[in-house]
């Protein structure tokens, strides 16, 4: 693996916790603050997802920096990755955690997340106004138009759910799943390649192969706290 590069050298944001940051409005600290609780309460509803909400938003903030968004947007995208599955709350864990194919009832439950998510997020203004809860609502779009729940494609899909969407798959992709076990990280970033212009947004997959370095650092630094006591 490459040596990886400094983070400044990409302009990216501070990494958190952003409590830390001097001069940072209050409200956005508990934001950010509540985002990551309501993230690790999701993931403990599957062994098998722990820190997959943390791991999404700190790869979704690297993308958006990578790509040159302006500081308020990368940090709307953070928040929504840590977000991007709270919509899973409505799914039952039977669902969750099936360790075979899911049937087509359980299918619709399954793509019934992110409108919950959503529907959860909306009564927020601090999410509904800031593109969160669109962005939540998004994030298994896909470029082509097959994805779900709206059936967007190419530019109507919010670019940070285009994001999230990117990360959320590398992080699925390399954790153990009831139905399949772990990729490797190369073999992981192929398949996003492989899916550019179909899946996934190209400008954001460049973003991925131009972070590489990085978000493997980031990947295997989130997996050493997770198994900490």
């Amino acid at each position: 693996m490459l040596q990886s590069p400094h983070r400044d050298s990409l302009g990216l944001p501070d990494p958190l916790p952003v409590s830390a940051a001097p001069g940072r409005d209050a409200i956005m600290v508990l934001v950010h603050e509540l985002a990551t609780s309501l993230g690790k309460a999701i993931d403990a509803k599957d062994s098998h997802t722990m820190a997959h909400s943390e791991e999404v938003a700190e790869m979704a903030r690297i993308l958006a920096g990578q790509m040159g968004l302006e500081a308020p947007v990368v940090e709307c995208v953070h928040v929504a990755g840590h977000l991007h599955d709270i919509g899973k709350i409505g799914v039952p864990d039977a669902v969750l955690g099936k360790p075979g194919p899911l049937t087509d009832a359980e299918w619709k439950h399954m793509q019934a997340h992110p409108t919950i998510g959503a529907a959860i997020l909306a009564p927020l203004t601090c999410f509904a106004q800031t593109g969160v809860v669109e962005m939540v609502r998004a994030h298994h779009e896909r470029i082509d138009g097959r994805g779900y729940p709206l059936g967007l494609s190419g530019q109507d899909i919010p670019l940070g759910a285009r994001i999230i969407a990117v990360a959320d798959s590398l992080s699925a992709m390399l954790q153990t799943r009831p139905y399949r076990p772990a990729m490797t990280f190369d073999n992981a970033a192929r398949e996003i390649v492989r899916c550019a212009g179909t899946q996934f947004d190209p400008d954001v997959v460049v973003a991925l192969l131009d972070a590489t370095p990085i978000i493997y650092d980031l990947i295997r630094a989130c997996r050493c706290k997770g198994k900490q006591p």
